[in-house]
């Protein structure tokens, strides 16, 4: 008989993927970017800090089994980790003026946008926090 899958024991690659009770997702993503280990976690957790930097007010949220997810009045963005990429998906993306050209990935799409970020990428920081804050703006209008 298989064994049954419970919240404490359910893992994907290594990973919790669910929350454990009484874990706040601050807590989580903390763990995520030191189970990285490496060029991935310094990237997201750069990128946490410009988010934090853009809106004092930001909400964290662990969502959809593992994914960093930034809020206020509504989601902003994801912070996904894959093997050779960091992907910044904002969720209203496609209504969200991008003089720098930082989008670069989920361009055709009707509403998100996404930035893939690269081991050798280099994130303009006032351009991001410039659209976290244009996101959070339209968030709350």
């Amino acid at each position: 008989m298989p064994k049954k899958k419970t919240a404490k024991s359910a893992t994907k690659a290594g990973r919790p993927t669910r929350k454990a009770a009484g874990t706040s997702p601050a807590t989580l993503i903390d763990g995520r970017i030191s189970e990285l280990n490496d060029w991935r976690g310094k990237t997201l957790a750069r990128v946490r800090a410009l988010i934090s930097q853009a809106d004092p007010a930001v909400v964290e949220e662990w969502k959809w089994r593992g994914v960093p997810v930034w809020s206020h009045d509504g989601m902003i963005c994801t912070g996904e980790t894959y093997k050779n990429v960091v992907k910044l998906t904002f969720f209203k993306g496609a209504r969200l003026a991008d003089p720098h050209g930082l989008f670069n990935s989920s361009l055709e799409g009707n509403a998100r946008r996404a930035i893939d970020l690269h081991q050798a990428d280099e994130l303009d920081a006032r351009a991001f926090k410039a659209l976290v804050r244009e996101a959070v703006r339209l968030n709350t209008a």
